[in-house]
């Protein structure tokens, strides 16, 4: 299904009897705005030109009822504030006004030379878009509307890559709020960090969590049939190089849960899913949990993602990171080379194997470090290229995104079972390690591919949450 958004024009009505043509070339280039909006994918819903206090009631009634996650206000020529808080207030959605002149400049030469001041005010007119912006501006702020600004002209790339990111936002909004997070098992104990306010998580995502249990996977995994079990090990095999270390029996077990893992996440419409379990030693339920990490990470790649340590907050931002495309894979801080000035980033899975760089192995680990049991792991190093790290933060003050954009680089990687990468940022890696830790985010992060802190700073604006940007 497609995301709605709206999108009005607005002008003064007193002008169209008044300079012939203006309203049709404003209309026009309304419409080119629609078309190349509805290019991004979306579906517009426009409300045509609103040029009086009248057509706001009117255009305000249509786009309520239309379920639109953004609005975009064009601003043809000048246009009284008063057509354009009766939409905002009652849409209840963010709103953008878009300040685009039809080119980056007039010809004043051709322009004086037209001898005429009623053709020459309503060609002013025409290029007049700037003018409203403080009115409406200073209205929207008096009466707390959520709102940004794109100033250009139509065809400036940079403009049109604001409003696409804006959808993109507001895309990603939509899919979040849409989303099911399960939560399996229960905390890492002790990592304080970690722990988080799920109610928070769902009042400013809007995402639903359903808690899920240990004895309901087993159920699914008890009843796994060889076929199933041979289909998963082909899909292993497609997917992963499985390399010759790895025991046939350690296989068919993480191919046995990654199935029920399937089957769960089927069971219960998810979209993302947050885990841990340790209980009793040698107990089903531990079998179960060291032999998840392949299945999560099949899930993960298949833009369902999966956090360990039941670090839900992570699951969230990579849950973001996966719905702008840029993969989101599960990370924690490894180590530094101050001789490089690089930081290391990984975790023993689950990977987004979708940003690999490279072939993502699957191989075998004696243990895991800091918990039960052992299995099979998976060992991949991110795209190397432009990367942005997201960590969804629980603050004092509630929730807020912090971003770094860098760079995965080449080098060395610690070849133990694990994914890490390599990471270069502009602060350097000692000012970057401390900027980032004093904001307080938990020691997890998502990683993703392409630089995205644009683009996750419009979508904390729809939220209403801030974004922090280290670098």
């Amino acid at each position: 299904m497609k995301t709605k958004i709206g999108l009005m024009g607005i002008g003064l009505d007193t002008y169209w009897p008044q300079f012939d043509g203006l309203l049709a070339h404003l209309t026009g280039y309304q419409n080119e705005i629609s078309s190349k909006i509805s290019g991004f994918g979306a579906e517009v819903i426009d409300a045509g030109m609103v040029d009086n206090p009248v057509r706001a009631r009117e255009a305000a009634s249509f786009l309520a009822g239309q379920e639109i996650e953004l609005l975009f206000i064009y601003i043809s020529t000048y246009a009284l504030s008063s057509t354009v808080l009766p939409v905002a207030q009652k849409v209840k959605v963010p709103v953008i006004l878009l300040n685009l002149q039809p080119v980056a400049t007039l010809d004043y030469t051709a322009f004086n030379k037209l001898n005429d001041r009623g053709k020459m005010t309503g060609l002013w007119l025409e290029h007049c878009q700037a003018c409203s912006v403080p009115e409406i501006a200073g209205v929207f702020n008096r009466s707390g509307i959520k709102y940004d600004i794109v100033t250009g002209h139509l065809q400036d790339q940079d403009s049109w890559k604001e409003i696409e990111e804006y959808f993109r936002a507001a895309q990603v909004a939509a899919r979040i709020r849409d989303n099911r997070l399960g939560v399996l098992g229960h905390y890492y104990g002790g990592m304080l960090d970690v722990y988080t306010d799920l109610a928070k998580q769902s009042a400013v995502f809007g995402t639903h969590i359903e808690m899920l249990e240990m004895c309901e996977l087993k159920k699914w995994r008890d009843e796994v049939t060889s076929s199933e079990i041979e289909e998963k090990i082909r899909e292993f095999n497609a997917t992963f190089e499985v390399t010759s270390e790895c025991e046939s029996a350690e296989i068919e077990r993480a191919a046995r849960t990654s199935i029920a893992l399937d089957k769960l996440v089927e069971a219960h419409g998810l979209g993302s899913m947050a885990y841990y379990y340790e209980g009793e030693s040698g107990n089903d339920y531990e079998n179960i949990v060291t032999s998840v990490i392949a299945g999560n990470t099949l899930l993960t790649g298949k833009n369902i993602p999966v956090a360990g340590e039941c670090e839900v907050k992570n699951a969230q931002a990579m849950k973001i990171m996966a719905e702008f495309g840029a993969g989101g894979s599960f990370s924690e801080f490894y180590l530094m080379d101050f001789n490089d000035d690089v930081v290391m980033l990984g975790h023993d899975g689950p990977a987004h194997f979708a940003i690999a760089e490279g072939r993502v192995r699957l191989v075998p680990l004696p243990l895991y470090h800091g918990k039960p049991g052992k299995g099979l792991s998976i060992q991949m190093s991110v795209k190397q290229g432009p990367v942005t790290l997201l960590s969804v933060v629980e603050g004092k003050e509630g929730l807020f995104f912090l971003v770094a954009e860098g760079e995965s680089v080449a080098g060395p990687v610690l070849e133990i079972g694990n994914t890490n990468s390599r990471y270069r940022f502009a602060p350097g890696a000692k000012a970057f390690m401390n900027q980032w830790s004093k904001q307080g985010p938990a020691h997890h992060c998502a990683i993703g591919v392409g630089h995205l802190a644009s683009s996750i700073e419009k979508l904390g604006m729809m939220l209403g949450i801030e974004t922090v940007k280290v670098c």
